[in-house]
């Protein structure tokens, strides 16, 4: 594959800085460059010599997009933004690659399967929604459904890193459960489908390993990194009590992994990049 013919969209974020390590001979754009909520700013872009669009920009800040302003900028990104992106790819015959996310469904359901209806209960879960419907109204897409994303960036895994290294004693939510996805795997997948030129559609990606709750991996985060510090458990109720905008959240987020194993993809375990990262972590501290 011919990595000049690549655009990612979002260069500065957790997935983009991984995705931009990995096709270091791609196009890679911010906000500035490329806004994708301005109609005029995708429009006018030179897409000449671009075959791929992979976008990795979104809003996802979950609890400000219960807001008035949050909610404007979350649909002005996720969905009208990802709308002129399609219209830009079906004009310009791009295949385009965007990331979804488990917000999209309410949780009630144990493991979440790539045609599962949609039922977000939060504005940036309807938001999302919003935008894979319209992806998938272009002819060659990859929908990427993930969840709980950990890259380099302010993620959960490094703040609980840091306030171990603090001395604190977390109270952490136990009633969420899911795994993590690294955006090394996530990148991993995203080659996978688009240099075997699989089927176009919608494909599931976390990381594989028994599904567990934020307040379980704390503590083998703290384990790994050779912390003593202990954790309370709390519900989600009990943790975001008289907090203001807080946005409901799914409690399962599990995605169904197997339309992508039936690909010959090998799912790492999030343990396994856990311990990866962790290490990273720690050497670069």
């Amino acid at each position: 594959m011919d990595q000049s013919k690549i655009l990612i969209i979002g260069k500065n974020g957790q997935l983009g800085k991984q995705l931009v390590k990995h096709y270091p001979g791609a196009k890679a754009v911010d906000a500035v460059t490329l806004d994708i909520a301005n109609q005029k700013s995708v429009l006018d872009f030179d897409y000449s010599n671009i075959e791929i669009v992979i976008n990795a920009a979104a809003y996802t800040k979950v609890d400000d997009a219960e807001s008035s302003e949050g909610r404007i900028k979350a649909w002005s990104i996720n969905a009208a933004g990802v709308s002129n992106l399609v219209n830009a790819c079906l004009k310009n015959d791009l295949t385009l690659v965007h990331i979804s996310s488990d917000y999209v469904f309410d949780g009630t359901k144990d493991n979440h399967p790539e045609d599962e209806l949609f039922s977000p209960l939060s504005v940036y879960g309807a938001s999302k929604a919003a935008g894979d419907l319209i992806v998938r109204t272009l002819p060659k897409f990859y929908l990427i459904r993930t969840s709980w994303v950990i890259g380099d960036g302010s993620n959960f895994v490094r703040t609980m890193f840091d306030l171990a290294q603090k001395g604190v004693n977390p109270s952490v939510v136990s009633d969420q459960v899911g795994r993590l996805t690294f955006t090394s795997e996530l990148v991993r997948a995203i080659d996978y489908l688009l240099t075997r030129s699989v089927k176009y559609g919608t494909y599931n990606v976390s990381n594989s390993g028994d599904p567990v709750s934020w307040a379980t991996i704390t503590r083998k985060i703290f384990s790994l990194s050779g912390f003593n510090n202990e954790v309370r458990d709390v519900s989600t109720r009990e943790y975001f009590m008289n907090k203001q905008n807080i946005a409901p959240r799914p409690l399962n987020s599990v995605l169904n992994l197997t339309k992508l194993h039936h690909l010959g993809f090998v799912s790492r375990t999030w343990q396994e990049d856990l311990e990866s990262y962790l290490k990273l972590t720690l050497n670069n501290k």
